[in-house]
């Protein structure tokens, strides 16, 4: 989350990605950081211990809500 706000404060657009497991924590951060405006990007949890073919089809879940943080856009 401090990378996403730093980037957000250079007006890079961001797009955070978290697992489900450590949203509370985002939502927390992001609010004490002041940047409640940044929305992260949700998969499921776990991350690390799944196959490369696994990480992929999170990926493309995630891609639409990516797309719309990058660039305002559906």
């Amino acid at each position: 989350m401090h990378d996403g706000v730093y980037l957000e404060q250079l007006g890079v657009p961001t797009a955070v990605i978290v697992t489900e497991t450590f949203l509370h924590e985002a939502h927390v951060q992001r609010a004490a950081l002041g940047m409640e405006d940044i929305d992260p990007v949700v998969i499921e949890h776990p991350l690390s211990t799944i196959s490369d073919d696994e990480i992929a089809v999170r990926a493309a879940a995630a891609a639409p809500q990516v797309k719309r943080n990058l660039t305002g856009k559906p």
